[in-house]
């Protein structure tokens, strides 16, 4: 009898754990209440940012191993011509700090670094397009979670303040239940768009170190016809 009692109790429990297992993401979403729509709007939009981003450093980043010789040589036989046409067919941030170089050439070495230097911050500003935004939803989404957590727990005491002696328990588990989800949710995303921004971060840090290599490379072409008159 004792062991029949003991499978129907078990069969009860794990109906209930079954069930438990069922909720959707919707469902989760729903019980979460309005603050769930900003954190999951703003999640769509760190997203977005990464994605676009991660695509457009990537291609920033490749580089072709030849240009620079290629450029040396045309410069060394006068084709200047032909050095800018080449920087105009390569869609890159360093062949276009490589055609600000040219199109200085004849000034002091020190203006045209300068010059090179302007157009590399500028292609380093376009490809951190959006950094400002993503790393505000990242900051942001947690804060966004623990509001929706306070928020139900306000509304959990309210409930039980205006039930009187009559409480139930289950006033209290589905205030807070309620309110974690959203701090869970708010965490999440935080904590996802955290790697995503340092991800990216990284990745305009390599563009950065090719773009100082091609300004130094740049420096010593235009150099080197100064040593070999010597």
């Amino acid at each position: 009898m004792a062991l029949l009692q003991f499978i129907q109790l078990d069969g009860v429990v794990t109906g209930e754990k079954t069930g438990a297992m069922k909720l959707t993401l919707l469902d989760l979403t729903i019980k979460g209440g309005w603050v769930m729509i900003p954190i999951i709007l703003l999640s769509f939009v760190a997203a977005y940012i990464f994605i676009e981003r991660y695509f457009v450093i990537r291609k920033a980043s490749k580089e072709d191993i030849n240009f620079m010789n290629r450029i040396k040589d045309y410069i060394h036989e006068g084709k200047i011509d032909a050095a800018v046409a080449l920087c105009k067919l390569t869609d890159s941030p360093s062949a276009r700090m490589v055609t600000k170089g040219i199109t200085r050439l004849g000034r002091p070495l020190q203006d045209i670094s300068t010059a090179i230097e302007n157009v590399g911050k500028l292609e380093i500003s376009k490809l951190e397009k959006g950094f400002p935004t993503l790393a505000t939803i990242t900051g942001a989404e947690p804060m966004l979670g623990f509001l929706g957590t306070v928020i139900g727990m306000v509304q959990s005491f309210y409930a039980m303040s205006q039930a009187g002696n009559n409480i139930d328990v289950s006033m209290m588990s589905d205030g807070i239940y309620t309110a974690l989800i959203t701090t869970v949710a708010g965490l999440i995303v935080g904590i996802v768009g955290y790697f995503a921004y340092n991800t990216l971060v990284v990745k305009v840090e390599k563009v950065v170190f090719n773009l100082e290599a091609t300004l130094t490379e740049f420096m010593d072409i235009l150099n080197e016809p100064v040593k070999t008159a010597r």
